[in-house]
């Protein structure tokens, strides 16, 4: 039990180390709706690898967006989510894939979601990921 608990310690540890280089990727915005003076944390996009954390499968969030793109109950679709049609034309493909899949959650009930992800294309590892602990 304890080598577990001390595994998780570590890598939540290596996800803090990441923080300065999000900041920089980020420009201290959030990925997603790009809030600015906002507190920032590290996301790590489902999922996981079972080895050492990726900075590359991470993302800068705000609080708020953590929150709802890490639990499905918390998740509330709605105008705060436009920005994802934007981001999801992203270049950092974490975000990206975090981007269609939050594009997925409300595309159902929300006309222009369904719009942004009829308008997407993503190469097939991204497409592949995206679809990956849904």
């Amino acid at each position: 039990m304890a080598k577990g608990y001390q595994a998780n310690q570590e890598r939540v540890a290596i996800l803090k180390s990441f923080g300065k280089e999000l900041a920089r990727r980020s420009r201290s915005k959030c990925e997603l709706c790009e809030t600015t003076g906002a507190a920032l944390s590290v996301f790590e996009v489902p999922p996981e690898s079972k080895n050492n954390p990726d900075v590359d499968r991470c993302a800068f969030l705000c609080e708020s967006c953590h929150e709802q793109a890490g639990n499905l109950k918390r998740f509330r679709p709605g105008e705060h989510w436009r920005c994802l049609a934007q981001t999801a034309w992203s270049e950092t493909p974490a975000v990206q894939v975090l981007a269609v899949r939050l594009l997925r959650r409300q595309a159902d009930r929300q006309p222009w979601a369904q719009e942004a992800l009829d308008g997407l294309f993503l190469e097939e590892p991204l497409e592949e990921w995206s679809l990956e602990a849904e």
